[in-house]
């Protein structure tokens, strides 16, 4: 860098869209269809070959994914379903926005991830000691004890889903073999988000990946209003039918009403180029985060990287350190401010969901200590694929500034 020249800024996350990712777009303009279209329709297949799932439907956002996995699943007025403390308010929102109820569990302060135990506490908490489904949420990249929390909650009788909306090309081990996050091996369904920041980005989308035909057609039927087009879902036979037994062409049918969450035809061309590159953002990811724990080395033990967590091979989606500010004797705010003065973004992921104002309105007297915990150290530094290993150097460099000032 030239004296003088002021080095560029680092977002704590940011898309990486290259050429043949602006041509797929163009393309998709020029053709016929802008929406509901073919591309829709790639996309998922591709998306379904990337996770290792029967079955992948796209929708809007990963917010929208999250609230059509309740619909299919039921979790409406009535229902208890279990949401980890730390994650995205979308997580909680989407059971509540169905109507159903949401116990908050507990993490571990070293990772922000719900442990098997987490669950069984949670579980002691909800009506009866009964609940109808658990959202398992993969933070940063990494999964917990996915097998710990599968045994337990089949034993309850509670219905699985992975927000996974943070792991897209993350692997786990179960007794010895690799699997996908979104090949449902121990899950119902899967959810992903598409935002700019995550792995492959298609500006918004999200979508869900189940082996269950069942729920890929209700998702699909879900976000597009809840019609249907399918003729062996016709109830109204005068009105579905000519007088030949034929479908009449412009018939539709709805059981029940649903929202619009349907992704652009635009936006699958975007999220089909980025999504041939998954492996080389997983792989760089893998890089940056190796370069930082490296360099977080020489500021322990009151900064560290999050604890890794066995059998787990991460597509990292954040470089989340944590960061003891009472022993340093710096204010967290202060700090940001200080890297933001020196062109590094930072965020915190994330504030638990329970203490929200909504959440804790119904349940004030709860405490999450490890959610509390982690809470307390975590600062999200710069993580994508465009920046170099210098860029990282640059930030722990920044970082130790920042502390020491």
């Amino acid at each position: 860098m030239n004296a003088g020249v002021k080095p560029p800024y680092l977002p704590y996350g940011r898309q990486v869209v290259e050429d043949d990712d602006i041509a797929a777009v163009v393309a998709a303009l020029q053709s016929d269809y802008l929406t509901t279209g073919p591309r829709v329709a790639e996309f998922e297949q591709a998306l379904g070959e990337a996770t290792g799932a029967a079955h992948a439907v796209a929708c809007s956002n990963g917010t929208a994914a999250l609230h059509l996995a309740a619909r299919a699943l039921d979790l409406g007025p009535g229902t208890t379903t279990i949401v980890p403390a730390i994650t995205f308010l979308a997580t909680a929102n989407a059971v509540r926005l169905h109507g159903g109820d949401v116990v908050f569990a507990d993490v571990d302060p070293d990772t922000g991830l719900m442990r098997p135990d987490d669950l069984a506490e949670a579980l002691s908490r909800c009506p009866g000691g009964k609940a109808n489904a658990v959202i398992n949420v993969h933070l940063a990249g990494q999964c917990g004890d996915l097998a710990g929390i599968h045994r337990l909650a089949r034993s309850q009788g509670l219905l699985i889903v992975d927000d996974a909306c943070h792991a897209l090309g993350t692997t786990y081990s179960v007794e010895g073999t690799r699997h996908r996050v979104g090949d449902n091996r121990l899950a119902d369904l899967t959810c992903f988000s598409f935002h700019p920041v995550k792995t492959i980005a298609m500006g918004e989308g999200g979508a869900i990946t189940t082996n269950d035909a069942k729920l890929a057609k209700r998702i699909a039927r879900d976000r597009n209003h809840g019609l249907s087009r399918d003729h062996d879902d016709f109830t109204q036979s005068e009105d579905a039918f000519d007088a030949t037994g034929d479908a009449n062409p412009w018939y539709y049918e709805m059981a029940a009403p649903g929202p619009n969450y349907r992704v652009p035809d635009i936006l699958c061309a975007l999220g089909l180029s980025q999504l041939a590159k998954l492996n080389r953002f997983v792989t760089r990811r893998r890089v940056l985060v190796s370069a930082y724990d490296a360099m977080l080395h020489q500021l322990a033990p009151h900064v560290v990287p999050l604890k890794r967590t066995p059998g787990i091979l991460p597509a990292w989606h954040l470089y989340v350190a944590l960061i003891d500010f009472a022993a340093l004797d710096v204010d967290r705010a202060a700090l940001m401010r200080r890297l933001a003065s020196q062109g590094i973004g930072t965020q915190v992921h994330y504030f638990p969901v329970y203490r929200q104002p909504y959440y804790k309105a119904a349940n004030p007297t709860l405490r999450l200590p490890g959610a509390d915990e982690y809470y307390r150290r975590s600062l999200s530094l710069p993580l994508y694929p465009a920046m170099s290993t210098d860029d990282v150097t640059r930030v722990a460099c920044a970082l130790k500034r920042a502390i020491k000032r």
